[in-house]
Formats: C-alpha cells, structure tokens, sequence
C-alpha cells in the first residue's frame, strides 16, 4: 500500500498537534502558586513553542538557563535567594501570555508530629438548633412558635430578649421565666446573625412553656493529635472539623480542651461499614490544651508546655504540596497502651491544588499489623499524620466507605495555614 506525501504530512501534523496539546495541558494543569525553600532550587523545563518570560525582582528568585536537553526543551533552575514573592510568565512562541506563575520563597517550617488519641470535648457558641417541632397546647392545638419565626436546624442561639445564651437549661429556664411573652432571639446562621420573635406555648405534655426546638450545647469525641509547633505551643488535630451528628452543621467553638485518650476497643472497618476507634477520658484527666476554633481543616489551639516535655517531642521539617510524590510514606497513630506507633502506607495520588481542599491525597493502608487491627482506616484515626522522606506532608482525614483500606489525606501546608484563622 502506497502512502502519499499529503498522507504523511497530515500523520506528522497530528502527531505535532497531539504533542502540542499534551504540553499545553502539562502548563495549564501545572500549580499557578508554588514555593521555594530559601537556599534551595526547583528546575522548571520549558519546551517549544513555549518560552519563559520574567523580570530581575529584588533578587528574590534567580531562573538561571542550566541546560538545553533538546533542541527544543530548555531546562531552567530557579534559585531561590531570599523570602518574597516574584512572578514568572510562559509565552506562546514569545509572544502570547499563556500561564502566570506565582513563586513564594520561604523558611520551611519545622513542626513536632503528633499520633496520640485525644479526647476532644467544648461547648459550642450559644445552643445549636438540631430539631424543629410542633408544639401541642391545652386546647390540643399543634403550633410550632420555632417553625413560625423562621428558625431551622443547624442555627446557633446566642441571645434571647438581648441576654447571652449558653447552655440548654438556661433557654428552658428562660422560656418558663417569660412565660406567654413575647421574646427577641439572637440567631447565627452561616456566619451571619440576625433577629427574630416568637411567643412561647404551654405544653399539654407537661406544662412546660416551649418553642418547639431540641437544642445542644456541647460535643465530645475522639481523634488524634496531627502536629505541635514547639516555637509557640500550638497545635492542629483532626485534619477536618467537628460537625454536628443531626445538623451535619460546623460547630462553632466558644470553649473547648482536649485532654489525653485511652483506647478502649476498636470496631473492624468492612467494606460499606466504616470501623470506628472507641475511646475514654474524663475532664479530671490530664488536660493537654485548649482548643481555640474549629473549621473545615481540624480543630486548632494551645498545648500545655508540659506536653511537650512529657512526650520528648522533636520538630521535623514539612514537604510543601509540590514536594510530595506517589509511593511509599507512613503514619503515626495511637492503638495500643496509649502508645503512638508507626505504620506504612502508600501515597496512591497526589491533587494539584491551588486553593486549600480537604481531599489532597488518596493513600492506602499496606502495614500487615494495622490492617489486622483495624481493617484500614478508621474513625478516631483522623488526623495521623502522614510523614515521607523524613517530612510531615499531610493528615489523614477520610476513609473511602466501599474500601476502608483507602483514604484521603490533607496537604500539611493547608492545616498550618489555618493558624489563627476561624
């Protein structure tokens, strides 16, 4: 069969085209914000038709020219010379702006990984609303004054008629105090707060005055301990937040501790059951810190300094999300005699992620001795830090329901960025 020279020249351009787009989706998908360690160098190629574009800025970073492999792929090392941000751009054949890249240059932290179970137990901002009822009165009528005033699960009460709210009693209390008047609620709904009204109901059930509303003040649990920063005593855990079991809500903190766990017993994680880690503690236990606030990266605040001499913790330097790599890595956690032990595991994929998200890495349980103990990941287990090549990268946050030996893990450098961030 004979091929024409049009019919090789059309095979050559689709090759050509299909290569072209390979590349540009490399550039399009690669992290527009990336950083550097200070006195480090990361290499960035750069192949035709593309080519990259930047200012001298501060001597902040250095792209030095460092090899030409192919006749059409230059190789770039960018030298990292002092903390500060510089930009650096890839053009279309010189001339079209395709990709902007933002290049921080900074200290890699060093912070002390965690393992142990802690117990995990605060009050939450006012009362949380979990449930919405009718309310039947003396003629048998059912009402619902809650319902009628707007309210809905998962709202926060801080105040009724402008006085603080914090615990449930205090609202039964109030409500049996005011009787058959009319009172102005103080609600918190997705971080805005408004006003409403509403005029209590005697219950035919027991002559209670009520609203129609089940509410909640405080939240307990298990977890473990992901890092402490021994520069300024604090701490992360968890690698997601508290939520409400109803509401499925993020609770907001306005006082919480938590305090050193024991193991009691753990349930077997099956496929479409995930295990669970059932644990104890009591507040007249050894509290070990103060929890600060909770959001969708973990739970953050102060540890005792005592905790650190205690445990003889050691700081070890964190990889940044562009350092992590798919293979071998391990965790720390705590199963037995309170004891925090190591356990291999495999990074089965790593997200490119620009804005911070919870599902960073899938891994994978492979130690023989953890599977035997708990089937692969299990609840209590959030928060175990994940460490590789001698660097914290991340926690483990989820387990993947159909396979309890899969997971997903958060970036490390998305939990310090909380800090101090509620």
């Amino acid at each position: 069969m004979k091929i024409s020279k049009k019919g090789i020249l059309f095979s050559l351009l689709f090759v050509l085209t299909i290569l072209y787009f390979c590349k540009f989706n490399q550039i399009l998908f690669y992290p527009s914000n990336f950083q550097i360690i200070k006195g480090e160098n990361k290499n960035l190629d750069v192949s035709f038709p593309f080519s990259l574009e930047y200012e001298k800025q501060d001597n902040i970073v250095e792209p030095i020219f460092s090899e030409e492999k192919t006749p059409l792929k230059k190789s770039y090392n960018l030298q990292a010379e002092q903390t500060g941000n510089s930009q650096f751009q890839i053009k279309l054949l010189g001339l079209l702006p395709v990709k902007n890249y933002n290049v921080n240059v900074v200290n890699r932290p060093y912070i002390a990984p965690g393992g142990s179970a802690i117990g995990v137990s605060f009050n939450t901002q006012g009362v949380l609303v979990v449930a919405i009822t009718d309310v039947i009165d003396a003629d048998g009528k059912r009402t619902s004054p809650a319902k009628d005033a707007g309210l809905k699960v998962g709202d926060s009460i801080t105040k009724i008629n402008n006085k603080n709210v914090t615990n449930a009693e205090q609202v039964v209390k109030t409500l049996n105090n005011i009787k058959k008047e009319e009172i102005n609620i103080t609600v918190t709904r997705n971080n805005k707060e408004f006003t409403t009204s509403a005029t209590p109901i005697q219950s035919l059930q027991d002559n209670s005055y009520r609203l129609g509303i089940w509410v909640r003040d405080k939240t307990t649990g298990i977890g473990t301990l992901t890092y402490y920063n021994l520069e300024d005593n604090t701490f992360g855990a968890l690698g997601h937040g508290i939520t409400d079991a109803d509401t499925g809500e993020l609770l907001t903190v306005k006082n919480g501790l938590i305090m050193r766990a024991k193991v009691s017993d753990i349930e077997h994680g099956k496929k479409g059951t995930p295990g669970e880690m059932k644990g104890v503690f009591y507040k007249t236990d050894e509290v070990l810190g103060d929890i600060e606030f909770n959001n969708e990266f973990g739970i953050y605040g102060n540890l005792k300094d005592k905790f650190s001499e205690k445990n003889e913790l050691k700081s070890i330097p964190i990889a940044f999300k562009e350092e992590i790599k798919q293979g071998k890595a391990h965790l720390l956690t705590t199963l037995d005699d309170n004891h925090v032990e190591k356990f291999e595991v495999e990074i089965l994929k790593v997200e490119t992620q620009d804005k911070k998200n919870p599902k960073s890495m899938v891994i994978k349980i492979t130690d023989e001795d953890l599977l035997a103990k708990t089937g692969g990941i299990v609840q209590g287990m959030s928060g175990s830090p994940l460490i590789q090549d001698g660097k914290i990268i991340g926690a483990v946050t989820h387990v993947f329901v159909n396979d309890p030996t899969k997971g997903y893990g958060l970036f490390i450098e998305w939990m310090l960025n909380q800090e101090d961030k509620s």
